[in-house]
C-alpha cells in the first residue's frame, strides 16, 4: 500500500527497498480506478505501457538512481495542451485533436530524467478560464467538494497531485492557470519566469504570456521538476536562460525580508469573510518568519490585470487559433468562443493602445521592488461552486484573476502555497511574487511559509517531509525544538508567535527516544530519552531572543520541562522533554514517528 507520492517520501521507500516503481505504478491506477469517472483524465497511459516503463527503469538502475536522473521512478502527469509523444494532444477540444510524434521538450527532459508518465489532464479549453468547468470532457472532480470547482485552466493537472494520484502534474498559467487550481486542491503551484521552461511542444493560448507551470506537494518537489525541466531552446522565440549563478535549489530564507501587500482598500474577498480571515494570518506568519510588511499601491498591477479579457487582450488568443476558429466554431465550448472571438473586435490600434499602456504600468511598478522583496497577494480572492459559475461564467473568472493576471505582462515569477481552510472545509492559498529569475527565492520564504501551516498536503492527510532548508538563526536568538501542542497550527502555538518567535524549519530527533500522549486535559505528548528502543521524531525549531525565551521557559509546568535534545545532525538544543514518571502511566505512540500523525490516526479512527 502507497501513501504520499512526494518525491521525498518515494526516494526514501525506494531506497528501503520496500518498494519498486512498478508497484508504484500498479498501485496508481488502482487509486485512479476507484475514484472512478472524476474527469480528470482525457487521455491515460495504458496500464501495460506505465508498468513497462517502470521495468525498464528497474532493469536500468541497480540501486538508488544517479544524479543524470533526478525524477527516478516519479510519476507525473501532463496538461493536455502539451505535446507527449504517442498521446493525442486535444486542448479539450475534440476535433482539434492530433496525435504528435515528439514530446514538447519539458515532457521530454522530465522523461529523461526517469520520471513515469501516467496521462494527459483535463483542462478549460484552449487553457482559457480560471474555473475548470469548460471542458466537453466534464469538470474534474475537487477532492474536496463534488460542487467546487477544480480551478482553471489546469484543472485536471491539479487535481491529479491534490487527489494523490501523481507526484507533479505540469500545467499551463498565461493568466494564473498554475496557481488558482493550486489554491483549490491545497497544493504547491509554481509559475516560472516566461521562457525559463521551454514552451516547444505546447498549444499555444496567449504566445506571449505563455508559462510550462508545475503543481507539486511540496516547495522542494516543485524546485526539483524546475530543475529537470528547464533548458534553453534556440526553436521557442521566448525562451532564455537563466543568468548566471541562478539555481533552482532550496535555501534558507533570509532572517529579514519585506514583503509588500496591496493597500487595505485594495484586498478584494468578494464577499468571503473566511478567505479575509485566513489571508490576514498569512500576513501574521510572514511576519513571524522575519517579513516586515509593507503596503503597496496595488491599482496598477489591478489595472494591467484588467486587459486579459478585453478585445484588445483575448486577441492574442484569437490569433493563436487562427483558422480554426472560423472553421469550427461550433466545435468550441460556448463560452470559451464567446471570450476567443471578442478578439475579433480589437483594431490593430486597440491592440498597440494596450501594450504601450501596459509598458507605462510596468515602467510605473517597476520601483517597488526596490522597496519589497518579494509580493504577497492571496492565490485568489474567494473560490466558488460549479452551480455558480455556470450562471455568471465572465465575472466570476474575472474575479479569480484579480490577483494573477498581471504576473506575466510584467514579466514576474510566482509560487503559490497552501495557506489554511475556511469553515466550510474548503482550502485557500497564497501567492509570493518577484521579479522574473527570483524562484529561488520564492522558494525559500514558500517552504518556511508552507511549513509554518501545519497543514497536510492536497486531499490525501499526509504531512510533508521534515525535511528542507533551515532558516537562518542570528547570533542573539535561541532555538528551542517543540514537539506538540507548539507546532505550527497546534493550539498553543500562539504563544510562541506572541513572543515574537520565528519558525526555523522541521526536524527530526536523534534515533533513541520514546514519545507519550500524555493523560492531561489539554492533550500533548512528552518526548523521553532511552538507551535502546527508540526512534526518530518529528518536531519544530523555533528561534527567540533570550528575554523571550526566558518567558517562554518560565510559563512551562510539570511534568514538561526544557532541556537539551539531540537531532538528526546531531545537534544539541533546547527542547521539551517530560518527566519518566509522568511516561510511565501514558499511551506511548513512538511508532507514529510525531505527533501531527498521532493525531490524524486518532481522528480518523
Amino acid at each position: 500500500m502507497i501513501g504520499s507520492l512526494d518525491i521525498a517520501t518515494l526516494r526514501a521507500a525506494y531506497a528501503a527497498g520496500g518498494l519498486t516503481p512498478a508497484d508504484l505504478v500498479a498501485a496508481i491506477y488502482d487509486r485512479i480506478a476507484a475514484r472512478g469517472e472524476d474527469a480528470v483524465w482525457i487521455t491515460l497511459v495504458p496500464r501495460e505501457a506505465a508498468l513497462a516503463r517502470a521495468t525498464e527503469l528497474m532493469q536500468g538502475l541497480r540501486a538508488l538512481p544517479p544524479e543524470d536522473m533526478p525524477l527516478w521512478g516519479v510519476p507525473f502527469a501532463v496538461k493536455d495542451n502539451i505535446d507527449a509523444a504517442g498521446l493525442p494532444t486535444t486542448a479539450a477540444c475534440p476535433a482539434f485533436a492530433y496525435t504528435p510524434t515528439d514530446s514538447a521538450l519539458a515532457v521530454e527532459r522530465l522523461l529523461r530524467a526517469g520520471a513515469i508518465l501516467i496521462g494527459k489532464t483535463n483542462l478549460d479549453q484552449f487553457a482559457t478560464g480560471l474555473v475548470g468547468v469548460r471542458s466537453p470532457y466534464g469538470v474534474a472532480r475537487n477532492p474536496f467538494g463534488d460542487d467546487v470547482i477544480p480551478g482553471g485552466s489546469s484543472s485536471g493537472s491539479a487535481v491529479a497531485v491534490g487527489a494523490g494520484l501523481v507526484s507533479f502534474a505540469l500545467g499551463t498559467d498565461t493568466a494564473g492557470s498554475g496557481r488558482v487550481p493550486a489554491g483549490f486542491n491545497n497544493i504547491v503551484g509554481l509559475k516560472p519566469s516566461i521562457g525559463l521552461i521551454s514552451a516547444t511542444g505546447m498549444v499555444p493560448a496567449c504566445r506571449s504570456l505563455d508559462c510550462i507551470s508545475v503543481f507539486a506537494n511540496t516547495v522542494a518537489d516543485s524546485l526539483a521538476v524546475l530543475q529537470a525541466a528547464a533548458a534553453y531552446d534556440a526553436r521557442d522565440g521566448y525562451s532564455r536562460p537563466a543568468p548566471t549563478g541562478w539555481s533552482p535549489t532550496l535555501t534558507a530564507p533570509p532572517a529579514r525580508f519585506r514583503f509588500g501587500l496591496p493597500q487595505a482598500g485594495q484586498l478584494k474577498f468578494f464577499g468571503n469573510a473566511a478567505a479575509e480571515t485566513l489571508f490576514g494570518q498569512a500576513v501574521a506568519r510572514l511576519q513571524a518568519l522575519g517579513g516586515e510588511a509593507i503596503e503597496i499601491d496595488y491599482a496598477p498591477f489591478a489595472e494591467a490585470a484588467s486587459f486579459l479579457y478585453q478585445p484588445a487582450g483575448t486577441a492574442e488568443r484569437t490569433a493563436a487559433l487562427g483558422d480554426f476558429l472560423s472553421s469550427h466554431a461550433a466545435d468550441m465550448h460556448p463560452v470559451t468562443r464567446g471570450i476567443i472571438e471578442r478578439g475579433r473586435d480589437a483594431t490593430a490600434v486597440d491592440v498597440h493602445n494596450l501594450y504601450y499602456r501596459l509598458r507605462e504600468l510596468r515602467q510605473q511598478t517597476a520601483p517597488v521592488w526596490q522597496q519589497i522583496d518579494v509580493m504577497l497577494v492571496p492565490t485568489s480572492g474567494t473560490v466558488y461552486r460549479i452551480a455558480e459559475v455556470e450562471a455568471d461564467p465572465v465575472t466570476l473568472n474575472s474575479n479569480l484573476g484579480y490577483y494573477t493576471n498581471f504576473v506575466n505582462y510584467f514579466d514576474l515569477s510566482a509560487l503559490s502555497v497552501p495557506n489554511g481552510f475556511q469553515p466550510d472545509g474548503l482550502p485557500a492559498g497564497i501567492t509570493l511574487i518577484g521579479p522574473a529569475f527570483s524562484e529561488p527565492k520564492l522558494a525559500a520564504l514558500g517552504h518556511a511559509f508552507h511549513a509554518a501551516t501545519g497543514l497536510t498536503m492536497g486531499a490525501g492527510g499526509y504531512a510533508p517531509p521534515a525535511t528542507g532548508a533551515l532558516a537562518p538563526v542570528a547570533a542573539n536568538e535561541v532555538e528551542v525544538v517543540v514537539f506538540g501542542a507548539h507546532l505550527s497550527g497546534e493550539p498553543l502555538n500562539p504563544q510562541l508567535l506572541d513572543l515574537g518567535a520565528r519558525l526555523v524549519g522541521p526536524c527530526r530527533t536523534s534515533a533513541d527516544y520514546r514519545l507519550f500522549a500524555l493523560k492531561e486535559r489539554l492533550p500533548r505528548p512528552g518526548l523521553l530519552r532511552v538507551g535502546s528502543g527508540g526512534a526518530a521524531i518529528e518536531g519544530e525549531i523555533w528561534a527567540l531572543s533570550p528575554a523571550a525565551f526566558g518567558t517562554f521557559v518560565a510559563g512551562i509546568a510539570m511534568p514538561l520541562g526544557i532541556a537539551d535534545v539531540r537531532l538528526s545532525d546531531g545537534r544539541l538544543v533546547k527542547g521539551f522533554v517530560c518527566e519518566a514518571a509522568a511516561a510511565a502511566g501514558a499511551t506511548e505512540i513512538t511508532d507514529f514517528g510525531g505527533w501531527r500523525a498521532y493525531r490524524r490516526a486518532s481522528a480518523a479512527a
